[in-house]
């Protein structure tokens, strides 16, 4: 019987060792089978053991429940942890964040509320701890490690209206002067070190899903308030003792970020951004627009006997006269050439809307003779541009029979103007894109520095004047004195370097009026830089000049000149300081160009109101009439505009 039961075991391991694979029932075999399918080498014990990341994560969910008031603790203290970094990060040590803490301690309350607004929000959003803390985190590294680059690299702070230029970041890194510190690799250390230890313990939120959505729509609208309702974030602001004044200039907003901290002065600035946005004026209509038109239209200018010469607006990136500043005993022969030209034509010193940075504001005023206060002073006034054909100078230009260029060695796409300037009338537009190597240019390129030298933008110039079969308005804004300046013999003297460019500027310019001096054109040319130079933070000339926001008006004052190579009559150009948009209505008068009703009108004010603006002078109050015409001509429905700008 024994011998009978063996044989009948063998025989039913023989007929299931004949079972076909793919036989459906042999999925339902015990594991005891699996070895007869297979080559017969039965998997070693340490091949059944889970992988590293699974028994990680088993770990992580056990300690969701087995360290849960840890967890509680961690996400408690995590606003806290995070703020501080943040400060930590832009103030480059510990000590500056300690004398600041005690110094300003109800900015760090309000500094911890609204990161934990942000941070409930990313808890209901996310209802995951660890995926909040670690999106939480990466915000704030990225705005403090931002706010420090661009300090160093501008001496001007971090506003959230910049993140506009977040899509040209690529374009903005030849601009930085980045130096990683021990300071900010340590932050960096502990923060991660931070987001590890969350991630390890692995906080969870147990909430319903109605109350994530109150929860989330509360921070929301509780962080709205704080930005946008003046009724909500006064009495917030002025109970943490947040500093509001008006940044009407770059040095008071550097003042106020002093006072404010990193966090606080982001929430505070884009309160006054918002509340300064640009809004229908009451009483904008046509009716209105013609009561302040109507002046009595001088249309009888014939370019002094039909002679129109070429006009050339020549906006040199940063440059700007360090002689005015007579403690820094600048020595003239930088400025050699630029002399010369102002005493071969006519020389003064205009009011530029801006300084450091924003060289848009400048282009602005100058390609449209309206203020930028009219406007509200927007840092990229381009971005307020109505999309349609807007009543530019070089529309006028066009009605007059002229070609029209605009001139600039950088990429197209950097503050969007290749798309809005497509708007404003220019014939040409010639730009430089040093990323790819594509140019409009026509002559050779070189550079100086980081980049496109001067006298390849001088050379461009000459050649559209010979190529053109009609007198051409030309405008153009250089790159070569942008910052970094830390190119050159000892590349930690900032101001030293940005010297020798300057320098290099003038010789090349020279060189420029000479080879206009020899061309059969009666020739114009306006030249002056659009803003004083952007220069690191601390180490900076101009705290080593004391400025304040009270006495640097000199930071807005650019000497220009008017250049001719024809006996061009300078008599009517104003031997006072004017505002840098009424310099095309100037330069009209110069060439005897025809007046219309609104041309006219700019004519009124520059003698009513030769200074409009809010950085170089906040007492000025704001013209009701002016800022009507700008908004009429910028964003409204052209209601001053004559035939020829339409």
């Amino acid at each position: 019987m024994a011998k009978k039961s063996v044989d009948k075991v063998k025989r039913s391991a023989v007929n299931a060792s004949e079972i076909p694979e793919n036989n459906t029932g042999a999925a339902e075999m015990s594991d005891v089978s699996e070895p007869l399918k297979s080559s017969g080498t039965a998997k070693s014990p340490e091949s059944n053991k889970p992988s590293f990341i699974k028994r990680l994560n088993d770990k992580c969910r056990e300690n969701s429940q087995r360290f849960s008031k840890l967890n509680i603790i961690l996400l408690i203290i995590f606003p806290l942890f995070i703020s501080s970094m943040a400060e930590i990060i832009q103030g480059k040590t510990i000590t500056y964040y300690l004398h600041f803490l005690t110094d300003h301690p109800t900015v760090m309350i309000f500094n911890i509320l609204t990161t934990s607004l942000i941070f409930i929000f990313l808890l209901a959003l996310f209802k995951s701890g660890r995926l909040a803390v670690l999106v939480h985190s990466i915000i704030y590294l990225a705005l403090s490690t931002t706010e420090l680059f661009k300090y160093n690299t501008n001496g001007n702070h971090l506003l959230l209206s910049d993140m506009r230029l977040f899509k040209s970041v690529k374009n903005l890194k030849s601009f930085a002067y980045i130096k990683i510190t021990w300071a900010l690799v340590l932050a960096y250390i502990v923060t991660i070190a931070f987001i590890l230890i969350v991630f390890y313990f692995n906080p969870k939120i147990k909430i319903r899903p109605i109350n994530r959505v109150i929860a989330a729509t509360a921070c929301v609208l509780s962080f709205a308030a704080i930005v946008m309702v003046p009724g909500f974030y006064d009495p917030v602001y002025k109970f943490f003792k947040i500093d509001t004044t008006a940044a009407s200039n770059d040095i008071l907003l550097k003042e106020k970020f002093d006072k404010n901290g990193f966090l606080a002065f982001l929430v505070q600035t884009a309160s006054e951004d918002y509340s300064n946005r640009l809004v229908e004026p009451d009483d904008y209509d046509k009716n209105r627009i013609q009561q302040v038109m109507n002046v009595n239209a001088v249309t009888g200018g014939d370019f002094n006997g039909g002679v129109k010469p070429n006009v050339i607006f020549i906006m040199s990136e940063s440059y700007a006269d360090f002689r005015v500043f007579d403690r820094l005993d600048v020595d003239d022969s930088y400025y050699e050439y630029f002399d010369k030209a102002c005493a071969e034509g006519k020389s003064g010193t205009i009011i530029t809307p801006t300084y450091a940075s924003w060289t848009v504001r400048s282009e602005f005023e100058l390609m449209f003779g309206l203020p930028v206060k009219g406007i509200n002073d927007p840092n990229m006034p381009q971005r307020e541009l109505a999309e349609r054909d807007l009543p530019s100078m070089a529309q006028y230009y066009n009605s007059w029979g002229y070609n029209t260029a605009y001139v600039h060695p950088f990429i197209g796409s950097f503050y969007g103007r290749e798309t809005k300037y497509a708007h404003l009338g220019f014939k040409n537009m010639l730009f430089h894109d040093d990323q790819t190597g594509e140019t409009d240019f026509t002559v050779d390129i070189k550079h100086f520095g980081t980049y496109v030298d001067d006298a390849t933008v001088f050379d461009q110039l000459i050649d559209l004047v010979n190529t053109s079969d009609d007198p051409i308005y030309i405008h153009t804004t250089t790159m070569q004195n942008h910052q970094p300046y830390n190119q050159g013999e000892d590349p930690d003297d900032e101001f030293g370097n940005y010297l020798t460019w300057i320098k290099h500027t003038n010789e090349d310019l020279n060189v420029f009026l000479e080879e206009l001096a020899k061309i059969d054109e009666p020739t114009l040319v306006f030249f002056v830089g659009d803003h004083f130079p952007s220069l690191r933070g601390e180490t900076s000339v101009y705290n080593q000049l004391g400025l304040t926001g009270e006495n640097c008006s000199q930071l807005y004052e650019q000497k220009y000149f008017l250049w001719s190579n024809y006996d061009a009559d300078f008599s009517s150009v104003p031997d006072e300081k004017f505002s840098f948009f009424y310099m095309p209505y100037v330069i009209l008068n110069i060439i005897d160009a025809p007046h219309d009703a609104f041309i006219e009108k700019m004519m009124e004010f520059m003698e009513t109101l030769p200074i409009y603006s809010t950085s170089y002078d906040d007492s000025i109050q704001h013209n009701e009439e002016l800022d009507l015409l700008t908004y009429d001509r910028i964003v409204g429905d052209l209601y001053s505009a004559s035939p020829v700008t339409k």
